[in-house]
């Protein structure tokens, strides 16, 4: 397999502009960001600022490119999901890598749908402080990407993009089970963007306020007996690992739902505490916190303009 020497990136929030600024400092000429027109017009228009510095992108229009690309990170939120898979269509070539770094546990399975799953390697990111505020986004830590196959570890697409990982400086990880891994991180998305979403909380709140902890813990746990019931292996020990990595983070850092909440932005619920609420109905798992928890973000949503 072929090393990777293109790299199209679709979503420029707060991940896909962290990435791509690091990608960008590596080699800027194989770095392309999928765009529509008036989203290129508005890039053009308003600089993309990632730390402070002014980055030019090169700007692809999915209808009027078709050249293949070699990786392709998905980085948009969950209900663009099925926008940014229309919108790599020209771009996918027998070979190109896919990479989705969306939250939640089934991204890889809706675009499996339309590419297949050869193409597809699971992803994940954790660990990053990215914040984004109109076309700025700012970032202590860029965290590091989690990916690899469901399929078969020696599978060679992963090793190709380890290696360009390790070329371009992207942090990553290979774990032993990638799909417990992502369990893992959905039950910290679940518990961490949510709960801080409905206390307007950064990561400094987590850190210091035995109280906030226990409130992670308590919706960590029903995502932790639904994973038992479809035989993932996951452990209270998992949670205390959630609650290590915050207190690494910065402390005035948020996570992305505080950061919809706060710009009247539509939040990404339905894959957080609505696929736990689906999931417990279909196991028999009583979930009380996280249909507590979406409850009170929809009602934040739904009053974001008064």
């Amino acid at each position: 397999m072929k090393k990777i020497s293109s790299v199209f990136i679709s979503g420029l929030g707060a991940i896909g502009a962290l990435y791509a600024s690091i990608l960008y400092k590596f080699d800027r000429k194989s770095l392309f960001i999928i765009a529509d027109k008036e989203r290129i017009e508005k890039y053009k228009r308003e600089k993309i600022k990632i730390n402070n510095e002014e980055y030019d992108f090169n700007f692809v229009n999915p209808s009027e490119s078709t050249q293949k690309a070699d990786l392709i990170l998905i980085a948009v939120k969950h209900y663009s999901l099925i926008e940014s898979i229309r919108d790599i269509k020209n771009f996918v070539g027998e070979n190109t890598i896919i990479l989705s770094l969306l939250n939640g546990i089934t991204s890889e399975e809706i675009i499996s749908e339309y590419y297949g799953k050869e193409n597809i390697l699971r992803s994940f990111v954790v660990g990053t402080d990215a914040v984004r505020e109109g076309t700025s986004i700012k970032f202590t830590n860029p965290g590091r990407i989690v990916f690899g196959s469901d399929r078969d570890s020696r599978d060679e697409k992963v090793w190709v993009v380890k290696e360009f990982f390790e070329q371009s400086g992207i942090p990553y990880v290979i774990p032993e089970n990638i799909v417990r891994e992502q369990w893992w991180k959905f039950m910290m998305n679940v518990a961490v963007n949510q709960v801080s979403a409905i206390l307007r909380a950064p990561y400094g709140v987590f850190q210091q306020v035995d109280e906030a902890k226990e409130l992670l813990r308590m919706a960590s746990l029903e995502v932790l007996q639904i994973a038992r019931r479809k035989g993932i292996e996951l452990s209270e020990k998992d949670i205390d690992h959630h609650l290590e990595i915050i207190g690494s983070l910065a402390p005035s850092g948020k996570t992305s739902m505080l950061q919809d909440i706060e710009a009247g932005r539509k939040t990404e619920v339905e894959i957080f505490s609505g696929a736990v609420i689906e999931l417990g109905r279909e196991l028999g798992v009583p979930t009380p916190i996280n249909n507590m928890l979406f409850n009170m973000i929809k009602t934040l949503e739904k009053t974001s303009v008064y």
